[in-house]
């Protein structure tokens, strides 16, 4: 199901046929890196991830990690939406794009895209985001977008600081 629109993109709801693209995402170097193995190594375990995951989310709160695709082409290029995790009182902000496709804005619109949803339809008023310390491109990003930064925390089960941001 199509959520948002922008200039250049498409957000929909993630389905089962997205599995290839999810298990490619997870495994990119920067993912494993910046937000850690989420044990996604076969289709099976992507399918599994977006049940439990964002297919969850959608039906317990109407929004979560949406596909992004490039409006023109249908290609998928990333993940972005909102979160509503257990470990925060408040709903984040979540990104993630393949290296092929970062650099050129796409991101931004999502992020924006996102936000504005995120207020208008759920009247949201302070939404997160959390980001590993040593990631400069969403670090970036969230300044760009008027997050500021309040403190590092660590999160319930975890075992490494992320960075605590807020807007609004």
């Amino acid at each position: 199901m199509q959520i948002l629109v922008t200039e250049r993109l498409i957000l929909r709801q993630l389905v089962f046929e997205d599995a290839a693209f999810i298990l490619e995402l997870v495994n990119d170097p920067d993912w494993l890196r910046y937000i850690g193995d989420r044990g996604v190594h076969d289709l099976a375990s992507a399918c599994g991830y977006i049940e439990k995951g964002p297919m969850d989310m959608y039906a317990r709160y109407g929004f979560g990690l949406w596909l992004v695709e490039l409006k023109d082409t249908g290609t998928p290029i990333g993940l972005c939406g909102l979160i509503k995790r257990d470990t925060l009182p408040e709903v984040d902000l979540g990104f993630a794009f393949l290296a092929r496709h970062r650099g050129r804005g796409y991101a931004r619109e999502a992020a924006q895209a996102s936000l504005a949803h995120g207020r208008t339809a759920h009247g949201l008023k302070r939404i997160l985001a959390i980001t590993s310390p040593g990631n400069d491109r969403s670090i970036s990003l969230l300044e760009k977008l008027g997050f500021s930064y309040e403190r590092n925390l660590l999160l319930a089960g975890g075992t490494d600081e992320v960075k605590l941001y807020a807007q609004g």
